[in-house]
């Protein structure tokens, strides 16, 4: 049997940190294990944090902490898909405390430097395959916003034309 999980490069060595804080917060988060770093791993010392197995919202991922050669960026997100403008919110003010960074169109970068989208889905089901004169107003209207705000999506859907 084979699978497919991300593997994220922590270049600030938070991968342990991280994993622990996406378990504390998020539901169906936790940590299956953390390996240390055998003799001779190139910028990581003996003994040090080096792997970390973690689960995020029900997604098996990879923490690898291996010096600061390659950062996370953008090209890489966490889609969280929320029910409710509450989680919203909640998660917008979660992932960009303490040095997280808010961004356009509900992408946001949290303090490890790990970039989400915080998604509700009615965005989803308003701005739909882009079809409609409706679709495109909730879509421009998001392309507007950082932290998505579900009221202002459905108003722009139902503005008249």
């Amino acid at each position: 049997m084979i699978s497919v999980r991300p593997h994220l490069w922590f270049g600030n060595n938070q991968a342990v940190e991280a994993a622990r804080f996406y378990a504390e917060h998020i539901p169906d988060s936790s940590i299956a294990k953390v390996v240390t770093a055998p003799e001779g791993v190139p910028g990581v010392a003996e003994g040090a944090e080096f792997i970390v197995e973690f689960t995020v919202a029900g997604l098996p991922v990879i923490g690898l902490n291996a010096g600061p050669e390659f950062q996370l960026d953008e090209a890489f997100s966490f889609y969280l898909l929320v029910e409710t403008q509450d989680e919203v919110d909640r998660y917008w003010e979660l992932l960009t405390a303490d040095g997280g960074e808010a961004g356009p169109c509900g992408w946001c970068k949290d303090k490890f430097g790990v970039s989400w989208q915080v998604i509700p889905e009615r965005l989803e089901e308003l701005s739909g395959d882009y079809s409609t004169a409706a679709n495109k107003r909730a879509m421009n209207a998001m392309l507007k916003m950082g932290k998505i705000d579900i009221a202002a999506l459905e108003r722009a859907y139902s503005a008249p034309e």
